[in-house]
C-alpha cells in the first residue's frame, strides 16, 4: 500500500471517528432511579432533572439526593457504553482516548 492510500484511509478513519463522537455528544441519555429521572447529553452535561414529588415528604431529601446520584451515574454509564461501542473499534490498544 502506498503512502497516499494510507493517508486517505487515515483521513476516512478520522472522519468516521469524529462523526461517531458527534452523534454521541448530541444524543440525550436518560437515567432513572425510583421517582427521579435525569437526562444527560453525550458530553455528560445534565440537561434535565425530573422529580415525581407526588409521594415525596420533606424528610426524604437525603434519599432523593441518593436517587439523583444513582440516576446521573446510570445515564453516564450509558454514554460510556455507547462511546466504547461506537469508538472502541477505532481505539483498540489505545484506552482512554475518548
Amino acid at each position: 500500500m502506498n503512502i497516499q492510500a494510507m493517508m486517505k484511509q487515515a483521513q476516512k478513519l478520522q472522519k468516521d471517528m469524529m462523526n461517531a463522537k458527534t452523534e454521541i455528544d448530541n444524543k440525550i441519555y436518560e437515567g432513572k432511579s425510583s421517582f427521579v429521572t435525569v437526562q444527560v447529553k453525550g458530553t455528560k452535561e445534565i440537561v434535565k432533572v425530573k422529580i415525581d414529588s407526588e409521594n415525596l415528604e420533606k424528610d426524604e431529601i437525603e434519599m432523593l439526593e441518593d436517587m439523583i446520584l444513582v440516576a446521573v451515574n446510570e445515564a453516564n454509564k450509558k454514554i460510556d457504553a455507547e462511546t466504547e461501542e461506537k469508538l472502541g473499534k477505532y481505539t483498540k490498544g489505545m484506552p482512554g482516548l475518548f
